[in-house]
């Protein structure tokens, strides 16, 4: 599309009729797709469906059984896969530096050309197309900004994590014409995963994205690709844009498919009734309904239904925190924290890797006592902790052994369910029941691991990272199933969609040891800290130009100090923008309802106009928030 005064948006890089097959199982389906050259893409769609198979033909990885792939000439793609490699016999800085290699044989071509080269302004006019003088500012700045180790440090001494930094480093830094990533935000801290966000929402070149972070979603992307039934459905616009598109496509199918079925009646009706004698007509009647018969109803997608099993009750005391601290090699990770878990509580905990949110959750559970303070658990405390590392699966075992712990059978509160029954709630099939580790897609691989862990029981689950790898239709209905879970719930995340759905409260690890607890969820965290971090970074610049005071002024007017009507504005604003954003967020978990279309398909408008109303609302509210406070501190 194009407006008026604006260069159209060319294609760069065009898939036509693409077919790729595994076994008896389609991949794709004569999907087609065109990347244009200002495109910010997120690539959405089940796990397994064919997301990564589908980046890895763009990349030249896989070449399909069949179709066409077309690329702008000299296009520079460059790729984040999910299994990376680095170069053990670089650097970290060599490495990072590597991905943009291109850049650096430009710069090598243009210094060794003659003075009187031809050539010059070509490789320099390509050169700046990639920005490439400012190479080194760029490649200090993303080894910053992602926690990067030093640049002189050996790649085969790095930890996962360390090594997934230096390959998506090394992937933004060369700013290729496609820049290609496959889940780029997992295992980043939440300060790094902004700052991603924002570079990759000014990115001057073409970005295609398949990842799980909606967050992400809606501040970069500026359409949505969903793979699905091995086919391509584009919608405009953000993450959000897409939710309120596809509940609209989806209610649109659903009457169509209404339609269908009371012709066939009808038809059907007629056909019973109709005269012997088989006239032209009545031929092409009967043509008409095997023609609309054949059509078949739309593909159905079936939907994990990820109930946790039901918990015992919780006694008065479920978990005290009183003024613990831990020290680790000579430094304090944190101190003095005191906290109070409740029956029906959701704390989410954020913060930077390295702070100490892993080790907090062993001390709760017991693993590790804490330096200083005491953790009082109640007598019907009962712990399922899901850690960042998860349990190893068995390659060897099939899918109903690696759950079944001797027993056909699982508690399910008073009562218990068969393991083949509460196996299908996580889509496993019968055929799939069955079937050895080793021959999982990366999903199931997930819903496996969920359904072995959280089959465990428990009334108080502490996750660390739950979301990493889980698709979007999963992610949904896990923050469903800890929306209605009756017992206590305490999780590290750094996914901000997911910890603004569920979370009561956030416990934030905020570095040099201090840990914060807010009331809400992350955005109101958020919002509550942003005016004392601009408070801190004004004193900061303050105190770096100080000069010695002026001579003293007159009296000048008296300070204003609030009213009594303000400071009850002050005191109830508070609530009303908490009320705010629990209705937004109950409107924002109707959207992705599996039900939408069906129960709330007429009334998308009206919801996605209440929606925005609340927003602007809850936003008006912050910035009266922010008035009164600050007369608050004048008058103080």
């Amino acid at each position: 599309m194009s407006f008026p005064g604006m260069e159209p948006n060319i294609a760069i890089l065009t898939t036509q009729d693409l077919e790729l097959r595994h076994n008896d199982r389609v991949i794709l389906n004569r999907a087609s797709l065109a990347v244009a050259e200002k495109d910010r893409l997120g690539l959405l769609g089940r796990n397994g469906s064919g997301k990564t198979t589908f980046l890895r033909i763009l990349a030249g990885e896989v070449v399909p059984d069949s179709g066409n792939l077309t690329r702008q000439k000299g296009l520079v793609v460059g790729y984040l896969p999910q299994e990376f490699s680095l170069n053990p016999a670089l650097t970290v800085q060599g490495n990072i530096q590597e991905g943009a290699r291109h850049i650096l044989d430009l710069i090598t071509e243009f210094e060794a050309l003659p003075g009187d080269s031809s050539r010059h302004s070509e490789i320099e006019e390509r050169i700046q197309h990639f920005d490439g003088w400012s190479l080194d500012h760029r490649i200090a700045l993303a080894m910053t900004q992602l926690g990067c180790p030093q640049g002189d440090r050996a790649v085969t001494s790095l930890s996962g994590g360390e090594k997934r930094r230096v390959a998506l480093a090394r992937a933004i830094v060369a700013r290729p014409d496609l820049l290609i990533l496959d889940e780029p935000t997992n295992h980043l801290d939440t300060d790094s995963i902004e700052w991603i966000v924002e570079y990759l929402a000014a990115y001057p070149g073409a970005l295609l994205v398949v990842t799980h972070d909606r967050h992400f979603l809606d501040r970069v992307a500026t359409g949505i690709v969903e793979l699905r039934n091995g086919a391509f459905e584009r919608y405009e616009g953000n993450y959000s844009d897409y939710l309120a598109a596809r509940a609209e496509k989806l209610a649109s199918e659903e009457l169509v498919e209404h339609k269908r079925q009371m012709f066939l009646r009808r038809e059907m009706d007629w056909a019973r009734r109709r005269p012997k004698a088989r006239t032209t007509k009545s031929k092409s009647r009967l043509d008409r309904f095997f023609e609309v018969s054949e059509q078949g109803p739309p593909a159905e997608e079936s939907d994990m239904e990820l109930v946790i099993p039901p918990p015992p009750q919780l006694g008065n005391r479920v978990v005290d925190l009183v003024g613990i601290g831990v020290e680790l090699g000579g430094r304090w990770l944190f101190r003095g924290l005191s906290l109070t878990f409740q029956a029906g509580g959701r704390i989410g905990i954020t913060g930077r890797n390295g702070l100490g949110k892993t080790t907090l959750l062993r001390a709760i559970i017991g693993q590790m006592p804490p330096s200083e303070g005491e953790v009082r658990v109640g007598q019907l405390t009962q712990f399922n902790y899901i850690d960042q590392g998860r349990l190893q699966l068995r390659e060897d075992r099939t899918v109903l052994e690696e759950v079944s712990d001797g027993s056909e059978w699982v508690k399910w509160g008073d009562s218990k369910l068969s393991l083949r029954a509460y196996l299908k709630r996580f889509l496993f099939t019968d055929d799939r029941i069955v079937t050895q580790v080793r021959h999982l897609s990366g999903g199931e691989r997930s819903r496996l691991l969920l359904a072995r862990i959280l089959k465990q029981g428990g009334n108080f689950l502490i996750l660390d990272e739950p979301t990493n790898d889980l698709d979007l239709p999963s992610l949904r209905v896990l923050e469903e199933a800890l929306l209605n879970f009756p017992g206590s719930v305490l999780v590290v995340s750094h996914d901000r969609y997911f910890l603004d759905r569920i979370c009561t409260g956030i416990l934030a690890f905020e570095g040099e040891g201090r840990v914060a607890y807010s009331v809400g969820n992350y955005d109101y965290y958020l919002e509550k800290t942003r005016p004392k971090k601009v408070l801190a970074s004004t004193s900061a610049a303050a105190a770096k130009a100080w000069a010695p005071p002026p001579p003293p002024a007159p009296p000048g007017p008296k300070k204003k100090k609030l009213g009594f009507k303000e400071q009850k504005e002050l005191e109830g604003i508070e609530g009303r923008i908490q009320e705010m954003e629990a209705e937004a967020a109950r409107i924002e978990a109707l959207f992705t309802s599996p039900d939408f279309h069906k129960d709330y398909g007429n009334r998308t408008s009206e919801l996605n106009v209440k929606l925005e109303d609340l927003k602007t609302t809850a936003a008006r509210l912050y910035t009266r928030w922010e008035e009164l406070e600050a007369l608050k501190a004048q008058g103080s």
